[in-house]
């Protein structure tokens, strides 16, 4: 079971720095855990601003492995600039982002002054539909994030697209990782629909990681 951390500092009590600082605490554990993903979704933070913790969040990975290669890959959200800057796995992309053949082509160009390797460079892309999972696999990403599957707690007048619509999406030919509403007890049936894993935040931000990872993958 592929997991998939989305970030968000917000939810993290007190100042900005106590903010910032309890996410790249949550980032290292959750390297340490083995989570396949983590995405930094800070999208409302100044570019720069966002640059200094994406660094210090791929540091804090790095570190936590030493000589040992980092299972967990970080995605910078939309930012190709931002991930090229710092050295992430690649970006996730909106849906109404610039395509993934184009986010690569972006990357390509760019990688000869960078620390990212195009050859190693990861696309993910939110999609709220099978068909832009097949569009997503056709031009040429990684990962489709597919939400929401469930209604969510902070977003109850989003209609969810259901494990019907997920198990459509699945068809795709990339892996499909379902996100929205996911909890320990309804997790199942999203791989039973066919999902390679799950993205979350708050199962993984407000929750001991280590055993929500056991029970995940138990």
């Amino acid at each position: 079971m592929l997991l998939y951390y989305i970030t968000d500092r917000t939810q993290f009590p007190g100042d900005e720095p106590t903010r910032c600082r309890l996410l790249l605490e949550k980032v290292t554990k959750v390297a340490q855990c083995g989570v396949d993903y983590i995405q930094l979704r800070e999208k409302d933070l100044p570019i720069r601003e966002l640059e200094v913790l994406a660094s210090e969040a791929v540091r804090a990975i790095r570190l936590r492995t030493k000589n040992r290669e980092p299972r967990t890959a970080f995605l910078v959200n939309s930012r190709t600039d931002v991930a090229l800057a710092v050295g992430a796995d690649g970006v996730h992309l909106r849906a109404d982002d610039v395509s993934p053949s184009q986010a690569r082509e972006i990357l390509s160009a760019h990688t000869r002054n960078s620390k990212l390797e195009t050859r190693n460079c990861l696309i993910s892309v939110s999609c709220h539909l099978p068909n832009e999972v097949a569009r997503a696999a056709a031009e040429g990403a990684d990962v489709a994030v597919f939400a929401p599957v469930f209604e969510k707690r902070d977003a109850p007048d989003a209609r969810p697209a259901g494990l019907d619509a997920l198990r459509e999406a699945c068809q795709a030919g990339i892996p499909v990782l379902a996100l929205g509403g996911v909890t320990l007890e309804n997790a199942r049936a999203c791989i039973e629909a066919g999902a390679a894993g799950i993205a979350a935040i708050r199962l993984f931000q407000e929750h001991d990681i280590a055993q929500v990872v056991r029970t995940l993958r138990g």
